[in-house]
């Protein structure tokens, strides 16, 4: 604030000055502003009335100048805005359910998980025809709740060191642990009248416990451990009458940004800075998520042999290194999301420290099958 208003003062102080600002329109433009100003106090340095303005616009050239090399000292490029220390929750063995996310049971109100936790940062359409709410700080302590139409909780998501259970379970516990504990999960789940099944090559478990299906997400490449967890209840689920929901633009939108706080979440994990949302890369992405929609193909090279590094280009999407990912079949933006962390190159992209910038466009089939497009790129 002090600086600030000694920002003002300097202002009003050129203001004052006009006639001085004035001659600087005179001068050439290979001679700074800094310069010019100087010569001109020197100019007037005599004048009694002026004395004042010399003084006022000189110390305001020191101030502004300290100013800006305080800035690039302390604003480096791909900076997390928020450096505070982010304080971690102490979790607690959940009291009537086998899993908690954040000390956050199914069940529980809206009310008391927003005393807790604070107002969502973000409210988008999923996959079961409510709402994921967001819950972080600078994506820390990242997760995601549902909500049924009474605000009782029957939903819950994280991918951070958020997890507590009965079993012991947490973020980091070894799959065959996991399985020891849990018994065997499950293959296939019913819906209505039809059986779906799982599956064989997953990165994941189903289980049904306590009313609820209880999905453990496992990282490859961090030795096979739990990564994340979803607890839906057993009424939502069951809700669901389909894999795949009916595509709707509502739905389209939060996939998109469902899949870009996943995305910024799991960064944190890492230690690395968050991406910006860029609604014009967004479009190229989604361009490229409906033309493999419309056109029945799975390819970062499309049908006019353009590359993610062409499309950009041609939508003035400029850069100086740039990544795309891609996804194809999966029915949410978490188990896409799950699936691009578990392969390498798109892993890569998701947790390159040089991006800055982030768009995600989703497209749905005539089968309501959604694409998934990533496009990053660092200006």
């Amino acid at each position: 604030m002090r600086r600030i208003l000694l920002f003002l003062s300097f202002l009003f102080f050129l203001y004052a000055s006009w006639t001085v600002i004035d001659k600087l329109a005179a001068k050439t433009e290979n001679q700074s502003v800094f310069d010019t100003i100087t010569s001109e106090i020197d100019k007037v340095s005599k004048s009694e009335e002026l004395t004042t303005i010399k003084t006022k616009l000189t110390d305001g050239i020191d101030y502004i100048t300290t100013l800006l090399q305080s800035f690039e000292e302390k604003a480096p490029e791909n900076s997390i805005i928020d450096q505070k220390e982010i304080e971690k929750p102490e979790l607690h063995v959940p009291s009537e359910q086998s899993f908690s996310i954040h000390n956050i049971e199914l069940g529980e109100s809206k009310q008391s998980v927003e005393t807790k936790l604070g107002a969502a940062k973000r409210s988008s359409l999923n996959e079961y025809g409510t709402n994921w709410f967001t819950y972080h700080e600078n994506y820390h302590n990242f997760m995601m709740v549902a909500y049924d139409s009474q605000d009782q909780v029957v939903g819950l998501y994280t991918n951070q060191n958020l997890i507590s259970s009965l079993k012991g379970i947490k973020r980091g516990t070894p799959k065959q642990d996991a399985l020891n504990l849990l018994g065997e999960p499950m293959t296939r789940i019913q819906k209505g009248f039809v059986y779906y099944e799982f599956q064989q090559d997953r990165d994941y478990d189903v289980f049904h416990i306590d009313n609820t299906y209880v999905t453990l997400f496992y990282d490859k490449h961090e030795n096979n451990t739990v990564t994340s967890i979803q607890i839906v209840s057993e009424a939502l689920e069951q809700n669901r009458t389909d894999f795949y929901t009916n595509s709707s633009e509502q739905l389209k939108v939060g996939f998109e940004y469902q899949l870009f706080d996943l995305t910024n979440a799991s960064r944190v994990n890492h230690g690395l800075s968050i991406l910006t949302w860029d609604d014009h890369v967004k479009e190229t992405a989604r361009k490229h998520s409906l033309d493999m929609a419309d056109n029945d193909y799975f390819s970062h090279t499309n049908l006019k042999g353009l590359s993610p590094f062409d499309r950009m280009l041609e939508d003035e999407v400029f850069f100086t290194s740039a990544g795309e990912n891609l996804a194809y079949g999966q029915f949410s933006s978490i188990f896409a999301h799950e699936g691009l962390m578990n392969s390498m190159g798109h892993r890569e992209n998701i947790l390159k420290k040089e991006y800055t910038y982030l768009g995600v466009g989703v497209a749905f089939n005539a089968e309501s099958h959604p694409y998934y497009t990533e496009n990053f790129y660092t200006k």
